[in-house]
């Protein structure tokens, strides 16, 4: 499922705390981004149609919940990313990042520990 930039700082607020109404959404955003309630609102809609979220009638008001889990949205990310840029593997993108300088020392020790409980279970 694709969702916007600005769809995905929505779904984070519902995905750390839900369910939530319109105007808690709104609530929680307002001290990350200065989006009008209208915005989110439509932002809100649009997830909905998306099938992203789900929402149930509480009193006059709607309840939001996500019907995207964060941790399947991250992996369709991740494997976009990896597509598009580096051929689906894992080893240019360490290889840019290493040559880019944006690995520090303990990326680089976390890296290490992966590979080696990687090859412990003989992946």
């Amino acid at each position: 499922m694709q969702i916007s930039d600005a769809e995905s700082v929505v779904m984070d607020v519902l995905w750390k705390r839900s369910p939530l109404s319109a105007d808690e959404v709104v609530a929680a955003l307002s001290g990350q981004r200065e989006w009008q309630e209208a915005t989110v609102k439509t932002l809100l809609n649009r997830l909905l149609k998306k099938g992203a979220i789900d929402a149930g009638k509480d009193g006059r008001r709607y309840l939001y919940v996500p019907v995207l889990q964060r941790q399947a949205w991250v992996q369709g990310q991740s494997e976009s990313l990896l597509d598009r840029l580096f051929g689906g593997r894992v080893a240019p993108l360490v290889a840019h990042f290493s040559e880019q300088r944006k690995l520090s020392r303990k990326d680089i020790a976390d890296l290490r520990k992966l590979l080696e409980e990687l090859d412990d279970d003989g992946r």
